[in-house]
């Protein structure tokens, strides 16, 4: 029997949600390139192409994201719930145990959108409301007048966000929110194919996007950006690293061999945004340096930059705290998870591969 470890290699499903092509450096939504619809439109729009298979039109648009916005509200047992965690439980785990509250005698089988529309839109909520009384503030009700991106950011700071907050983030979970069938997204499919409940499967993918080896933050690149401070540091501060033999966080991937895709489309949008916005000014220049001197250093690398990158540069840019960046990270992978589950239940068969044996037989008697 060939062994795989790590399922690397095995298909185990069909799916029309998206294509990951590290090799020519594709990401595809539903016949879509994602950098274009990162560009172009909202989460909330990608949300419904994910789930429902087609962009909306501005009718559809508008009826989903004002679906989304009134299911934003914590009924007072979840707040409960929230507060009672021990105050050193990280954010994640805190995600982990609300979504798990919110399925109930419900949310049996089969998943709905409905279902799947809850648990999303709450989850801003639940982060930005774990946020405050961790930070000794009162907790901000969501705004339904807000889209997804606006609304968290309204959340998590007191006040509504500038038009080049709202898009650099509405980018960055656009991106975020699919990616094919990486951990926690078999993870989901696995808990679904037994057909238990939305919130049990997205649970347990919360439990595998929580570890290091898959959701672990861009804040390695944050403390990069943060130690050169100044575009006349740049290009010493990288030279020294390159010259110490030290690696520059950010810029190469293990599935992309060419440009990320997901990378490519957040540069794009800061640098729309670097002449209004003096972080984004930063990373564009600590980017474009980079590149030049990684050329110089170690031709024929075709190091670039990858997505924690810009992911850095957007998350700080748009003032989401560090500790936040794998919950943020998880909030906008919640649509694609929901749309593998929701994918799974439509054709299910129960996810069971098999081990190898290799410990001691029982001896003769």
């Amino acid at each position: 029997m060939t062994i795989n470890a790590g399922l690397e290699g095995i298909v185990v499903a069909e799916t029309d949600l998206s294509l990951v092509d590290g090799t020519n450096g594709y990401l595809v939504y539903r016949g879509n390139w994602a950098k274009d619809l990162a560009i172009s439109r909202t989460y909330e729009d990608v949300v419904h192409l994910l789930w429902r298979g087609h962009l909306p039109s501005e009718q559809e648009s508008e009826a989903f994201r004002a679906e989304l916005a009134a299911r934003r509200k914590l009924p007072d047992y979840l707040k409960t719930i929230i507060a009672a965690l021990p105050p050193e439980t990280d954010t994640m785990s805190v995600l982990r145990t609300a979504t798990s509250a919110i399925g109930n005698r419900g949310y049996a089988w089969p998943p709905t959108f409905e279902q799947a529309s809850d648990i999303l839109a709450k989850a801003p909520t639940i982060i930005a409301y774990r946020h405050a009384l961790n930070t000794g503030r009162d907790p901000i009700e969501p705004d339904e007048s807000l889209g997804h991106a606006a609304n968290y950011l309204y959340m998590l700071h007191g006040e509504k966000p500038t038009r080049v907050h709202t898009r650099a983030l509405d980018a960055y979970i656009i991106l975020t929110a699919e990616h094919g069938l990486n951990a926690s997204t078999f993870t989901g499919r696995v808990i679904t194919s037994t057909r238990s409940d939305i919130a049990s499967a997205i649970t347990g993918a919360i439990g595998a996007l929580k570890g290091p080896l898959h959701g672990g933050a861009p804040s390695e690149v944050d403390t990069m950006l943060e130690e050169i401070g100044t575009k006349e540091n740049a290009e010493p501060w990288l030279r020294g690293q390159i010259e110490g033999g030290e690696r520059l966080m950010g810029f190469g991937h293990r599935v992309y061999k060419t440009m990320d895709p997901r990378a490519v489309a957040l540069r794009l949008v800061s640098d729309s945004f670097a002449g209004e916005d003096p972080w984004f000014d930063l990373s564009v220049h600590v980017e474009e340096t980079a590149v030049r001197l990684l050329k110089e250093y170690k031709p024929g690398r075709n190091l670039y930059p990858n997505v924690e990158f810009w992911a850095a540069a957007v998350l700080r840019g748009v003032r989401i705290p560090t500790d936040l960046y794998t919950p943020t990270f998880g909030l906008a992978r919640m649509a694609g998870w929901s749309a593998h589950i929701l994918e799974q239940a439509d054709k299910n068969r129960l996810i069971r591969p098999e081990s190898t044996y290799v410990g001691e037989m029982p001896k003769a008697s």
